[in-house]
Order: C-alpha cells, then structure tokens, then sequence
C-alpha cells in the first residue's frame, strides 16, 4: 500500500517549490479546505468545480491540487448555491483543497506558462529577458513560423481546439510571448516587450485593434486549454518525491 503523510509535509512541499509569499494575488494560497490529517493520493485538476471534486471522491483521493480554488477577493462571503455544494462535498469526504493561483503560473519549469511553452515547443529566453508584464508572469521564448497562421494551427493541434486569430495572417513570426488563462491584458506589455505573437486563453474587444494597429499576432487559445499543464506538473512532482499517489483530472471546459 502507498505510504501517507501528514497534512503539514504536503503544505511545505507545496509551498517550498510554488513560493506564494512572493506574489501579490486575488485570493488565498495554499490550503484553502482543511480534510483528513493524512494524505495517499493526490488528483489534480484545473478549477476545484463540483464535477473535479466528485471524481476525486470517486477516485479515493484524500486531496485535491487546483490552480483556480474556492476563494477570490471580493467574492459574496455567503456560503450559499454552488459554493455550499462544493464545501459539503469536500467536508462530508474529509478531502484537503490546495490551491495556487499566480504561483502555479509563474513557476519557471512546472508553472503554467512554462507547461504550455513545453506543449507547444517555444524555447523560453534565458534570464530577464524571458519574462515580462505585471510580477513578471509572462514569458517570452522563440518558436520560427513562416506565419501567424502556420503559428496558430500548431497552436489548435497541440491544445486540440480552435484558436482566435487577429493578425496579418502571411506575416512571420519567431519571438513569442505567452501568459495563459485570462491574461488578455499583458498584451501591451508583450508588444512593448518586442514580440512578434502573443497568446493567451482569452480576448477582449481592445485587443483585436491592437493587434491590427501594432501588427503584432494574437492568438487566444481558450483559458481552460491553456491551463491544464501546470496543476498536474506541480502535484505529479510533489507526489513522487514523497511517494505518494497522484491523477490528473482533466473536466472538460469549453471557455
């Protein structure tokens, strides 16, 4: 049988390698639903939804490791509908919740933005260089494409779902910039950083004209899509150097 180990060694490891306490987020960090003292099997997953949590519960986890939790600033603070079905499912388990936000982004090999520059075969820039934007979240690597479009079908095959495109479509692109999820607001920083091509999971309206007036690329590749590497990076690491067991979930989201 898998070893257990305490509730605490598994916020240390969590909190070692992700570092919260250098990012400024919208919500808590960590362990947000406090389970059993003893933890076996890990799922992972993107958002802690009531569909994540009972597949957990019918896997027999004893924890769950998210990048989007329960808690945001300045939510309704009533336990109430959905936020209601979702405790007492963990609470009638006994399942621990961890989850981590920007930290999960950042991280420089298992984060979010690096999984997805792995999937899609972008090199990231060494050094300063490579990040940019707000916390310097974003990453910048190289990736040669006869053009935006060519760039963009790579795009939808890897993630497997259709990509927003809003660029001159014959022109070539080799400097990418990335932040995923709904960080359709770093695309000015990824133009002022020199890129050729940004994407992201999502768009608003301004960016389209952006796009168009600085001739820069934007590809917006869905937010769930572009987040679905770095949850089961970070706990399928944590799980084996403490030798527990762990299982991605992946529950399908169109946004």
């Amino acid at each position: 049988m898998t070893p257990s180990i305490p509730r605490e060694q598994l916020t240390q490891a969590f909190d070692g390698l992700l570092e919260p306490g250098r990012f400024k987020d919208y919500g808590p960090n960590g362990l947000q639903v406090e389970g059993r003292p003893e933890v076996r099997r890990i799922v992972s997953g993107v958002t802690a939804s009531r569909a994540l949590i009972q597949a957990a519960v019918d896997d027999g986890a004893d924890a769950i490791f998210v990048h989007h939790g329960l808690f945001w600033r300045g939510q309704d603070g009533r336990v109430t509908g959905w936020m209601k079905q979702r405790l007492a499912l963990l609470l009638k388990h006994d399942i621990n919740l961890w989850a981590y936000h920007l930290p999960l982004d950042a991280h420089p090999e298992l984060g979010n933005n690096a999984q997805l520059a792995r999937v899609l075969g972008i090199e990231p820039e060494p050094g300063p260089a490579g990040r940019f934007g707000d916390q310097q979240l974003g990453l910048i690597g190289q990736r040669t494409a006869p053009s935006a479009r060519v760039l963009a079908d790579h795009v939808a095959a890897c993630l497997d779902r259709p990509v927003t495109l809003v660029a001159e479509p014959d022109r070539p692109v080799q400097r990418i910039a990335l932040c995923t999820g709904g960080a359709q607001g770093y695309f000015e920083a990824a133009i002022a950083a020199g890129a050729d091509a940004f994407i992201t999971g999502e768009i608003s309206e301004p960016q389209a004209h952006y796009a168009r007036e600085c001739g820069v690329a934007y590809l917006a590749c869905g937010h769930h899509a572009t987040e679905r590497y770095g949850a089961p990076a970070v706990a399928g690491q944590v799980a084996r150097s403490l030798g527990l067991e762990h299982r991605f979930i992946d529950i399908p989201n169109p946004a």
